[in-house]
């Protein structure tokens, strides 16, 4: 049985301070994963993306977990890499390899929509969390999000320190809208940043290809798709000036145009992990 589930809002804490109350807001950390959602219907257990793509097969790993009848739980997958930090790139690889794949999983949850077969999505988060707390036994390939009462500036500033994604900040008290983005969870992007040239563009779908000055070379660091529309025409406007050479995908550009981008973090092969454009530099 799948339920199309809650999503965050974005915080920005370049804007402003991170929004919390002691009593009425709860931190906890952003899994890098993959959103999972399990279904234990029936006696079966199913697994379903965000969109609700059903991806059992993917992981026979979580098909015998020892929980009662009638619950759907809410939370994230991945591959723990050193430390046990998330490997968003191992956790990919591991979806794609599905029930092939070598690496371990494990499935980090954060909420409970169904129990017994009844609909709790009426409670309060706090409750939520306790009645999860109380059907999950923590193993290798699952338990329950650790969280914190407050302290989300503490909080996001550890995750920082050691390179994690970031936090979600909920309000203790909310209840879970179903398919539904609610302002009452807000995630927290550990982003950082870089100034970059801007050195192709793809031809069908909107992207610009991005590459970093290294002494007298250029070394290619990806390619960005979020851009907003004003900066995207200021863009279309400029780059003819600088076209060197085209082929069937790309047409490419001297490094003229510099721009700083904000990215989740550097993948394997060093490249920028989902820039995003921020301002030009002139």
């Amino acid at each position: 049985m799948f339920v199309s589930p809650m999503l965050l809002h974005k915080f920005n804490p370049l804007f402003g301070e991170l929004p919390f109350d002691e009593s009425e807001y709860i931190s906890e950390l952003k899994i890098d994963g993959i959103r999972l959602l399990l279904s234990k219907w029936d006696n079966v257990i199913k697994l379903y993306t965000r969109h609700g793509n059903e991806i059992t097969g993917k992981f026979p790993e979580l098909l015998n977990l020892d929980i009662p009848n009638g619950t759907i739980l809410d939370g994230e997958v991945v591959v723990p890499g050193p430390g046990g930090k998330p490997d968003f790139e191992e956790t990919m690889s591991r979806f794609q390899a599905g029930k092939n794949g070598i690496q371990p999983i494990q499935y980090c949850v954060f909420d409970i929509i169904y129990l017994g077969e009844k609909r709790i999505t009426h409670l309060p988060l706090l409750k939520r969390k306790e009645l999860l707390k109380s059907i999950i036994k923590p193993s290798q390939n699952i338990a329950p999000v650790e969280w914190t009462t407050g302290n989300a500036e503490a909080y996001f500033n550890l995750t920082k320190e050691h390179g994690l994604e970031g936090i979600v900040i909920k309000k203790a008290d909310s209840l879970y809208k179903t398919n539904n983005r609610s302002h009452n969870w807000l995630k927290v992007i550990n982003y950082s940043f870089a100034d970059v040239y801007i050195t192709g563009l793809r031809k069908k779908e909107f992207g610009l290809l991005l590459s970093m000055k290294e002494g007298s070379k250029l070394r290619s660091v990806g390619l960005m798709e979020f851009m907003a529309p004003a900066a995207r025409s200021k863009f279309y406007n400029e780059y003819h000036k600088y076209v060197v050479e085209e082929n069937n995908n790309f047409v490419f550009l001297e490094p003229k145009i510099k721009v700083k981008v904000k990215y989740r973090n550097l993948t394997k092969e060093n490249k920028l992990r989902i820039p995003s454009f921020v301002e030009y530099i002139s």
